[in-house]
């Protein structure tokens, strides 16, 4: 060992020795923060499953690879990392000695080859990774970036240190083959031995070039032990268990769609029966009352903004963005863990739980954090704004795009939880609506015995349960689907097409009520468990007697389609629910009903967020349409599971949008834009939001909104068709 080789040694070892001690103590105290929530049990289940779903996704990089050319970088770089991790530790053989390799395999030319051409294409893949940071940075003219709000520095500093790494694996060969220390052949290693063709053989140049590149490592892992809230960097060891705790792993998608998260307390289901506030936990208050997965999840973001690209809220120019929201969720719980982990934090009560002793070396940095309130005004040092809690559409966009599983959509409906059920603070227009659900059992606060008035005037007669127990379905009609004007000729639509199709149905009529989506969605689980009970009784006293795979229910309605057949399981009701337009496309497929008229003048399709992107139905309604217009739909850009929010999800259906651009405007001018006569949707929530879009900007004439199935209806049964009368007036949603 030569004098290099000493000096070399001695300071790679002692950056590295302060590089570990540094990264343990970060880890110990991301750990800790993580455990200050509260349990989440259900995430230790089905581990066989959860393996494989972590391996597909981190290997296949399939939430990734949806947008091509990042997520083919961003794969190369990620396999860079991991197996090139290999050749960093290879750099502490070569400090020592110019020809010190791996033992082993570091001599096998397919180990030469391998990681010759992964260091190639990780070397493509980050530049490519920089030109695209650099393209969309926030300070660019004109346009939103999804990277604004994130911590630029962080993203650049990582980037560098990625392209530095792999540029000095590169040089660190070009000495050894310079200096004749290199045994792999030209053939598996061209780039190294290109690069070495070019340097001096400078005999030192192998144990320099490696202490470099250990120092750069070392110094990253420093800087990133020292910024623990670095999620750009953290998130390449904290994806891994966050995509193996998420929700459900069985679903192809985000696990946060769906169905929410049930309302819990110390990791149990709330029985509201027993429930005490002073005792049980209703929803969020505090950042440490999220669940220990919803403290992983925010230690987990990578700050990439593929969920704030996708918001229909950031987009139309409301406060919030999922991205900023998890941030300062990450940011404040950090900021607030001093005081947290030495045994403070209020109680269900409000009560300080620490003693005087206990928190007095807190550092007061700390303190201040403890007594921000976690919804709040800026004038009142909130953590999250009101404006941003209320903005969301619970659409799922920012689920759907999360490389990492966060669940956004839990959590923003848990911190709604306790504003409505605790603190009563909610838009006040919401009132309403609660009001009209509790009192009436439907949004609209209608006459419960004017269910069954979209019958009339059929010309055949609808049977309701317990006058015709022979049915294979029971529609479940709705509460737009029976009150709302435009809803109603859906209905008639859907229920003339069953009966030329022959299919023998029934519905409840006044023994339905609503199905509680959008009390659950605004936050208030007592109404919706109240609503939800009600109705799991009438229907298991409806299917008495039958197995699950014979309780079928059709709705049309998105909203309860997901709710009856996501969410009643959480309360004992099991039942086989399909989509209108999921059985229509079967009844056309298997030639119960035939198209006989094409439906002219160009056909687009909205995706409805709970029946698209929630419960992944794209295909039926698309073969509807192709069926009835005997032709290609013209798509709109955002399409299947990118589509765009209408604005009505969330309970925003019954609340006023005040800030910036309406959604529904913003979608309709989308659609306006595909020159398509007719936009075909397959929700009433969509339906009433884009008419009124088609009608705000002047093109009642020239635009019609029409449920799918009334498109069928117009094809099968060109004249006359019924419940499909041309709109006479407008009417409010």
């Amino acid at each position: 060992m030569g004098s290099v080789q000493i000096v070399t040694t001695i300071l790679a070892a002692a950056i590295t020795a302060v590089a570990v001690w540094l990264a343990v103590r970060a880890v110990m105290k991301m750990t800790a923060v993580i455990r200050l929530g509260q349990p989440a049990p259900e995430r230790f289940g089905d581990k066989g499953a959860r393996t494989t779903k972590m391996l597909v996704e981190t290997a296949g990089h399939t939430r990734m690879l949806k947008w091509s050319v990042v997520g083919a970088a961003h794969w190369f770089v990620m396999v860079g990392f991991i197996v090139l991790s290999l050749l960093v530790l290879e750099a502490y053989f070569e400090v020592v000695t110019p020809g010190g390799g791996l033992p082993i395999i570091g001599h096998w030319t397919v180990f030469g080859l391998v990681t010759e051409w992964i260091g190639i294409l990780g070397l493509a893949g980050i530049l490519v990774l920089m030109a695209i940071r650099l393209r969309n940075r926030p300070t660019r003219p004109g346009g939103l970036s999804r990277f604004t709000g994130s911590t630029m520095w962080q993203g650049y500093f990582v980037e560098w240190v990625v392209l530095l790494v792999l540029i000095f694996g590169f040089v660190i060969r070009g000495f050894k083959v310079a200096t004749d220390h290199f045994e792999y052949p030209v053939w598996a290693t061209p780039l190294s031995h290109a690069v070495g063709a070019a340097l001096p053989a400078w005999s030192a140049g192998v144990s320099v070039a490696a202490l470099i590149k250990i120092a750069i490592s070392m110094t990253w892992l420093i800087v990133i032990s020292l910024n623990v809230t670095m999620g750009v960097a953290w998130h390449r060891f904290l994806a891994f268990p966050n995509i193996f705790f998420k929700r459900d792993p069985a679903k192809p998608a985000g696990s946060g769609l769906g169905p929410l998260r049930p309302m819990t307390s110390q990791g149990k289901p709330l029985d509201f029966e027993e429930a005490d506030p002073e005792k049980d936990q209703f929803g969020v208050a505090q950042v440490e009352q999220f669940t220990w997965k919803g403290l992983l999840d925010f230690s987990t973001c990578t700050e990439c903004g593929r969920c704030q690209s996708q918001c229909p809220a950031w987009n139309t120019g409301k406060p919030l963005s999922p991205k900023l929201l998890v941030l300062s969720l990450r940011d404040h719980a950090y900021a607030k863990a001093p005081y947290l982990l030495a045994g403070g934090g209020k109680d269900l009560t409000g009560e300080e739980k620490g003693t005087q002793e206990q928190l007095a070396g807190v550092d007061v940095l700390a303190m201040a954090e403890a007594d921000r309130p976690l919804i709040g005004t800026a004038e009142e040092g909130g953590v999250i704004d009101p404006d941003v809690l209320w903005s969301c559409t619970t659409c799922g966009a920012c689920v759907e795009q999360c490389p990492v599983d966060i669940e956004h959509v839990d959590h923003i409906v848990d911190m709604r939880r306790y504003q409505v059920l605790i603190e009563s603070s909610f838009p006040s227009e919401a009132g309403v609506m609660l009001r009209n659900l509790e009192n009436k059992g439907n949004p609209w606060g209608a006459p419960q015995n004017t269910r069954e008035d979209w019958t009339k005037g059929l010309e055949f007669e609808v049977p309701r349960v317990g006058e015709a127990d022979d049915f294979e379905y029971l529609f479940w009609v709705g509460c737009a689907g029976a009150f709302e004007d435009r809803a109603k000729k859906t209905t008639r639509a859907v229920a003339t097409l069953l009966h030329e199709a022959g299919v023998k149905f029934a519905i409840l009529g006044e023994g339905e009520t609503c199905s509680g989506d959008p009390a659950r969605r605004i936050g208030n689980e007592f109404v919706f468990q109240m609503l939800a009970q009600q109705n799991v009784e009438t229907l298991n006293e409806a299917f008495e007697g039958r197995e699950k795979a014979k309780r079928k229910i059709v709705a049309t309605c998105p909203h309860c389609f997901n709710t009856l057949g996501n969410e009643y399981g959480q309360l004992g009701g099991e039942f086989e629910v399909v989509h209108h337009t999921q059985l229509l496309a079967h009844l056309v497929a298997t030639g119960k009903l035939t198209p006989v008229q094409p439906v002219d003048g160009g056909v687009t399709y909205h995706d409805p967020c709970y029946l698209g992107r929630h419960n992944r139905v794209f295909a039926p309604p698309r073969e509807v349409l192709g069926d009835s217009i005997q032709g290609d739909l013209i798509e709109m850009p955002r399409n299947s599971e990118r589509s765009f929010c209408c604005g009505a999800g969330g309970a925003r259906m019954w609340m006023e949008e005040k800030i910036g651009k309406r959604i529904n405007v913003d979608r309709v001018e989308e659609a306006m834009a595909t020159g398509a006569k007719t936009v075909a949707v397959g929700c009433p929530f969509c339906s009433t939001m884009l008419n009124d879009g088609v009608n705000g900007k002047g093109a009642g004439e020239q635009v019609e909104v029409v449920d799918v199935a009334s498109v069928l209806l117009r094809s099968v049964r060109p004249a006359g068709a019924p419940g499909d009368e041309k709109e006479s007036e407008p009417v409010a949603g």
